[in-house]
């Protein structure tokens, strides 16, 4: 980590962060965590709490988290490394790779039983994939029941909050899959999740490796994320802690997942979604590479223009209109990341990055030139953040050129 002087601005910020956790961890309503704050270039990490309910095992900047959905950022990367490669193009079909999702039938409408269906009028595109906008996934706007809902929890394919040891090895799992229809036209609109585990199938399919192999070779090898994979291996568990949810009624702590829980051997589906564990540090040499236009001291990952595209939003007014990443349609979407469409007070327009439902957060904020990373073992009861989250993002507002080109 890189450390300014004393008596900075990010070191007064950090006073705060410290200050604003520690009450939250305090009054119990997360057991550990760590942070990690960016300015300018100069970084900033921290750690507190336990990795377990005695409160034997300290939380330690390099402590191990399910990361959970901030694997889909790292998951389009790895496409988007494919596409410049000339592999696969965001136009192109998938039907080459998975032919699994060739001649799509798609519901009649949203609430239709799966048999009522109608031909999908074109094929899903890798740009499909990438945007969340194939016709299948979930609706952040609408939590109700419906007919397709209750068919692929049946296939056991990991629809539900994420549990690596449920879903059956990828060919199998795309092959379920194929089985259900859509629920709207490919390119019609956005639902959640469930691209970013197809990309994942395609992504090792095109390369003709496993997915790990791949991310391991082109992605975390060249950016030193040691600690970044679908699983913990034994050597690792010590830096590994269990993870804890609560019940919304009744704030009642239970353990999610042990230590040696699902996570602590090789799944046999490799999560393009939701699959990752990894540490403060590892995420934010990812986040640095992509504030940086691509590159890292191992070499370029990406072009500036993939970058740019990435991190730019993709859905369309309409789009945004029946449902994106917020109700509130102030976030749209980039590939793999969400993408902040104005300014909110607390972050720039043109910031991006993602959460994961497991208690992480990520931001990258360009008109502040701002990074923020906070990784607790504390999963979300509900879609609307946690406190400790409204906290960490409070404490740093006050950081970078508010007037920065994001807000002008």
């Amino acid at each position: 980590m890189v450390n300014a002087g004393e008596g900075s601005a990010l070191d007064r910020t950090v006073a705060d962060l410290e200050a604003g956790l520690r009450g939250h961890v305090d009054a119990g309503e997360v057991l550990g965590l760590t942070w990690l704050v960016g300015s300018g270039g100069d970084v900033r990490a921290g750690a507190m709490g336990h990795g377990d309910a005695a409160g034997s095992q300290p939380v330690a900047t390099d402590t191990i988290f399910r990361i959970s959905s901030m694997s889909k950022p790292l998951t389009a990367t790895a496409a988007l490394m494919l596409v410049e490669d000339g592999t696969i193009g965001l136009d192109d079909p998938v039907d080459g790779w998975v032919p699994e999702l060739a001649g799509r039938r798609v519901l009649s409408h949203p609430t239709a039983a799966v048999d009522d269906t109608v031909p999908a009028e074109r094929s899903i595109t890798v740009d499909d994939l990438l945007t969340f906008r194939l016709g299948l996934g979930g609706d952040l706007n609408d939590f109700s029941q419906k007919p397709i809902d209750e068919a692929i929890a049946n296939l056991e394919i990991g629809a539900g909050p994420p549990a690596p040891a449920l879903p059956p090895e990828p060919d199998e799992w795309i092959r379920r899959l194929g089985t259900v229809p859509l629920q709207c036209q490919p390119g019609e609109r956005w639902l959640y999740h469930t691209g970013a585990d197809i990309l994942g199938v395609l992504i090792a399919r095109a390369a003709s490796q496993p997915l790990d192999e791949f991310l391991d070779e082109r992605l975390f090898g060249p950016l030193g994320m040691t600690d970044t994979d679908f699983f913990v291996p034994a050597a690792k568990l010590d830096r590994f802690g269990a993870l804890f949810t609560a019940d919304p009624a009744s704030s009642e702590r239970t353990v999610y997942d042990p230590r040696d829980g699902q996570w602590s051997r090789k799944p046999a589906f490799l999560g393009g979604g939701a699959g990752l564990v990894s540490t403060v540090g590892d995420f934010h040499r990812f986040a640095d590479m992509l504030r940086i236009g691509g590159s890292s001291v191992g070499g370029r990952v990406l072009s500036e223009a993939s970058v740019r595209t990435m991190t730019t939003n993709q859905l369309t007014e309409m789009q945004l209109s029946r449902g994106g990443p917020d109700r509130a349609g102030a976030i749209g979407w980039g590939f793999g990341v969400g993408v902040q469409l104005c300014a909110d007070g607390v972050t720039s327009a043109g910031t991006y990055g993602w959460d994961g439902g497991l208690g992480t957060i990520w931001r990258n904020d360009p008109g502040r030139d701002v990074i923020g990373i906070l990784l607790t073992n504390q999963t979300w009861t509900s879609p609307i953040p946690p406190p400790v989250c409204d906290t960490f993002w409070s404490v740093l507002r006050g950081l970078g050129d508010p007037a920065g080109p994001g807000n002008r």
